[in-house]
């Protein structure tokens, strides 16, 4: 389904395009890079800072990780993981554990280039890599759809509220994101160009730098398993014994590089091992971690309801020769009935990685209802974007500037809606 007069890559696209990509830049930029700027005080005021302030737990853990990196060096990871194995052993519940690597190394890099403290480098780097994303999904759905779509779907990303709030703090599931929208991405130019190793080896490596990121890259990769599987019948492109070895290969590269960062694979499994059944045990987790399968439908209703009603309606509507739609579509599925299982483990943190598939349902919908407009199609696609943007900049508002939110927790979103009140 396509816009009338945009399927070429005509001026009001690029433009629509180009203006998503800078308002969502700015959006992101870390709270500290107008704090000491005086220069530009008009600009500074319009960037919405966020609520919290503090230092989050998780913030504070990933900071110590980072600071061990700045005393002992990539050489000192055995060690960290070492000291993380025996606090964890102590503690009631459980502490993230130091083998999401890829950020931490990544902020220590960005230590030792740029010379700021830990905290900040993961902040900056949790904030370039959410516009890293924001200009990877406009290229993807390029890809995919052509420019119309990439600025629509652009501009509803640029405002996505779980998008700007990860992109704010030093956490891991917006960088997380990134590696995931890359792995996606990869994943369908392989099936739609036949054995070409630069496809095949930058998949393979986009696989194995999910692994090295989070432990929730299983959740990614069994929904490229159930892509591959499904890809039989619904035919996105051609399956290869290449793609199905690189499906496999990236992961245990991976694999690989955590057990030796972690001093072998007894060390490895032991510090996953206790991350998990220590999980069980952590008040937090229990209080706020539960809920039954509908969990993330209700959490995610809150935080962008029209984007949400906008993909339950088109999910039912969704036709054979509707790739792209099908394929996110499979995936958000596939994912979601894994996370939505998790006892104790859900958080809408996790769900990051469905942004960019969601909206582009979203939009597809859009499509669907504009589309009966005849000559009107193109005025009122634009007007129902730009309030969708509206909506979901003021949802960002409400929730992370208004109120002080930090974790993504069903209590915290319904007290920032004030659903619930506090006496």
């Amino acid at each position: 389904m396509d816009i009338p007069h945009l399927k070429s890559p005509n001026r009001l696209a690029l433009i629509g395009l180009a203006l998503a990509l800078a308002f969502g830049t700015f959006l992101r930029l870390p709270p500290d890079t107008f704090s000491t700027s005086g220069s530009l005080p008009a600009i500074a005021a319009l960037h919405p800072q966020p609520g919290f302030k503090q230092v989050g737990f998780d913030e504070g853990l990933y900071r110590s990780y980072v600071d061990s990196l700045i005393a002992g060096g990539i050489g000192s990871y055995p060690d960290i993981v070492d000291q993380y194995r025996e606090v964890q052993k102590k503690l009631p519940g459980s502490i993230l554990p130091p083998m999401r690597f890829l950020y931490i190394g990544t902020a220590y890099a960005w230590h030792q280039i740029f010379g700021c403290d830990a905290l900040t480098a993961l902040k900056q780097v949790a904030a370039s890599f959410s516009i890293l994303t924001l200009f990877l999904s406009a290229f993807f759905v390029w890809r995919m759809k052509g420019p119309a779509w990439s600025a629509a779907v652009t501009a509803m990303l640029a405002v996505a509220p779980t998008q700007l709030h990860m992109s704010q703090h030093a956490l891991v599931d917006g960088f997380f994101t990134f590696w995931a929208t890359l792995v996606l991405w990869l994943f369908w130019e392989n099936l739609r160009t036949i054995r070409d190793w630069r496809w095949l080896a930058g998949y393979a490596l986009a696989l194995m730098s999910l692994v090295l990121t989070k432990e929730n890259s299983f959740f990614v990769w069994l929904g490229i398993v159930v892509l591959l599987v499904a890809n039989r019948w619904l035919l996105f492109g051609t399956t290869t014994r290449e793609l199905v070895a690189a499906t496999l290969l990236g992961p245990i590269l991976g694999v690989v590089v955590l057990v030796f960062l972690a001093g072998g694979v007894s060390p490895m499994l032991e510090t996953y091992q206790l991350s998990v059944s220590k999980n069980y045990q952590l008040t937090y987790a229990i209080l706020t971690g539960d809920g039954p399968w509908h969990r993330y439908i209700a959490d995610i209703l809150l935080v962008s309801p029209i984007i949400a009603l906008l993909v339950i309606a088109r999910v039912f509507q969704i036709r054979f020769s509707e790739k792209p739609e099908l394929f996110f579509a499979v995936f958000i599925v596939s994912t979601y009935l894994v996370m939505c299982n998790l006892k104790y483990g859900m958080n809408l943190r996790y769900a990051n990685m469905w942004d960019l598939p969601l909206r582009v349902l979203a939009f597809s919908m859009v499509l669907a209802l504009t589309s009966r407009l005849g000559r009107y199609t193109l005025i009122a696609t634009v007007g129902a974007i730009a309030v969708i943007c509206a909506a979901e900049l003021r949802q960002y508002i409400l929730m992370f500037v208004q109120f002080p939110m930090y974790e993504l927790v069903s209590e915290g979103l319904l007290r920032a809606l004030h659903i619930l009140k506090t006496k």
